[in-house]
């Protein structure tokens, strides 16, 4: 089984918890502004036909990430914070 270490790990209608950000600069900032922060459940809800970007349901707002940007948010598991 693979371990969930990022965002763009998360295959569709797998969930995780955001246990660090670590993008720089503007791209930090608007994970932060969308409430990407520690402890943030995250769900991703599918893919685009081509496999990227992902969609993610975040605080109630499905957002599209795509996976280079994704890299940059860690993730554990579900139930395992």
């Amino acid at each position: 089984m693979k371990t969930i270490q990022s965002l763009c790990d998360l295959a569709p209608g797998q969930c995780g918890v955001v246990t660090a950000v670590t993008a720089c600069g503007s791209m930090r900032r608007r994970f932060l502004d969308i409430g990407l922060i520690e402890n943030t459940p995250v769900t991703c809800v599918g893919r685009s036909p081509c496999g990227d970007p992902s969609a993610y349901l975040i605080r109630g707002a499905v957002i599209a990430i795509r996976a280079a940007d994704g890299r940059s948010i860690a993730i554990a598991p579900a139930g395992r914070r």
